[in-house]
C-alpha cells in the first residue's frame, strides 16, 4: 500500500472514531500476557465492562449534537503500574484510578466521564516524600 493510501485510510477511521472531537479519552489495562497488576480474568472482566457500558451510554465516538459521544476508549497492555489494578488512566485530565472492576468503573464512567468530577476514593496519585 502506497503511502498516500495509507494516509488516506487513516483519516477516514480518525473521522469515523470521531478523533477530533473527542473530549476524554480513557486507558484501562486490559489482558495480556504480561499482566502483574491483576489476574487475567479481572483485566478481562473489566475490558468487557466498559466496552459495553460505554456503548450503552452512547459515550463512545465522536461528540454528537445531543451531548452524547465524545469518549473514546484503548486497552493498554501495561501502564506500568503494575500493583492494584486493573488500573486506568484518563487523558486529558491525567487522573488515574487503581482496583477498576464493574462496580468502580461504573462510578467512573458516572461521576468522571459524565459528571467531570473525580471519584476520589479510587484515584491514585504518587506519594510525597
Amino acid at each position: 500500500m502506497n503511502e498516500d493510501r495509507a494516509l488516506a485510510k487513516a483519516r477516514r477511521a480518525l473521522a469515523k472514531i470521531g478523533g477530533e472531537t473527542v473530549d476524554r479519552q480513557i486507558f484501562l489495562c486490559g489482558p495480556s500476557e504480561k499482566q502483574k497488576c491483576c489476574s487475567r480474568s479481572e483485566g478481562k472482566a473489566a475490558w468487557d465492562y466498559l466496552k459495553k457500558r460505554l456503548k450503552q451510554l452512547g459515550l463512545v465516538g465522536p461528540k454528537r449534537d445531543d451531548g452524547t459521544g465524545g469518549v473514546q476508549r484503548a486497552k493498554a497492555d501495561c501502564l506500568q503500574i503494575c500493583e492494584a489494578g486493573p488500573i486506568a488512566v484518563i487523558w486529558p485530565d491525567r487522573v488515574w484510578y487503581h482496583s477498576c472492576n464493574e462496580d468502580v468503573l461504573e462510578k467512573i464512567i458516572q461521576q468522571h466521564l459524565i459528571g467531570g468530577q473525580v471519584v476520589e476514593e479510587y484515584r491514585l496519585t504518587g506519594m510525597a516524600d
